[in-house]
């Protein structure tokens, strides 16, 4: 009887429609909830917390600050059902999940990026189109944003050996370096080289100290906070320059006197090497185009054959560009300066 009435209530499903889209829907709905619930143990200091050692729940909320001790509790089944924290019975301490976010800064600044702004850009999109405001996450979340970033590194990393072991440059720039670990990777490709890391983010150039003194060469780079014009002035020709995700902050008509000023920073036969994301039909190509669009300044994502002019106007000779991992729309485009 019990297999008959399943059966019924399976076929009723199906005739309803849209099974597809509710089912679709149900998944998504239960990824948001993971998504926001692992940014609230982030920024509750629960998982912090819990990274100390198993504790009572009266004990953590004093740790954390929580004065509603059976909501706390409440909240930490939720985790312990999401497979973030554990529960002996009388203690709570980090499950797999939650170590995995507190020892992996790349979970953790995911978390805090797709709970935070990238998903806030649709819960305030109504505004935006009112003409209310714009967005500031480029320029308030800096630090989280060249955190993230780090995911791109794996793709980068081999175009950018390839390209410091075919040119042996003694001087490289890193214009937008982020965290450094391409700065990192070019000094690391070529060991007789020193390296300049620019941006104009304070918790970026933090983060870039930070990851060259980690891999012993700080001795050999330095990062500064500065704007491109400073330092077309100051230094000296590079002999690779890298603009790696930045290009799609410059306004398009701005685009050919930035590449023209980079193309100044390189000896004659040096190479100017933008890795961007680019403007394609791909999902997370159009969501991340709609979020730099609704920021502050008029930003986008560059189309990979308009760059390609753009490099030649600005008076570089540039390849054409390569597409850097199946299925991403990550493009590499190597320009030479002539000489």
């Amino acid at each position: 009887m019990a297999r008959l009435s399943r059966a019924r209530t399976l076929l009723a499903l199906l005739r309803a429609g849209n099974l597809r889209a509710r089912l679709r829907v149900t998944r998504d709905g239960q990824a948001a909830i993971r998504l926001g619930l692992g940014a609230a143990a982030l920024d509750t200091g629960v998982l912090d917390a819990l990274a100390g050692g198993p504790v009572t729940t009266a004990e953590l909320a004093r740790r954390v600050g929580a004065v509603e001790e059976e909501l706390l509790a409440a909240f930490l089944r939720v985790l312990a059902a999401a497979g973030l924290v554990h529960d002996d019975g009388v203690r709570w301490s980090l499950a797999a999940g939650g170590r995995a976010v507190v020892g992996d800064d790349l979970v953790r600044a995911s978390y805090e990026a797709f709970a935070g702004f990238h998903t806030g850009l649709y819960r305030d999109l109504g505004t935006v189109l009112a003409g209310w405001s714009r967005r500031r996450d480029v320029v308030e979340r800096g630090g989280v944003i060249a955190r993230v970033s780090a995911a791109f590194e794996p793709f980068v990393d081999a175009v950018l050996r390839e390209t410091v072991t075919a040119g042996a440059p003694r001087r490289v720039l890193d214009v937008g370096c982020g965290a450094g670990l391409q700065l990192a990777t070019m000094l690391a490709a070529a060991p007789g080289a020193e390296g300049v890391g620019v941006d104009t983010d304070e918790d970026a150039v933090a983060l870039a100290r930070r990851t060259l003194a980690d891999r012993g060469l700080a001795g050999r780079a330095r990062v500064l906070r500065a704007d491109l014009r400073d330092l077309v002035a100051e230094e000296t020709p590079f002999d690779l320059v890298l603009l790696a995700n930045i290009v799609y902050y410059v306004p398009v008509g701005e685009r050919v006197a930035l590449l023209r000023s980079l193309a100044e920073l390189l000896v004659p036969g040096g190479t100017l090497l933008v890795v961007t994301t680019a403007a394609t039909p791909q999902l997370v190509s159009r969501h991340f185009d709609l979020l730099l669009r609704a920021q502050e300044g008029a930003m986008e994502l560059p189309d990979a054959d308009v760059l390609v002019g753009q490099l030649r106007e600005a008076g570089l000779d540039p390849a054409e560009p390569r597409r850097m991992a199946p299925g991403t729309p990550l493009v590499a485009v190597s320009a030479v300066r002539p000489g």
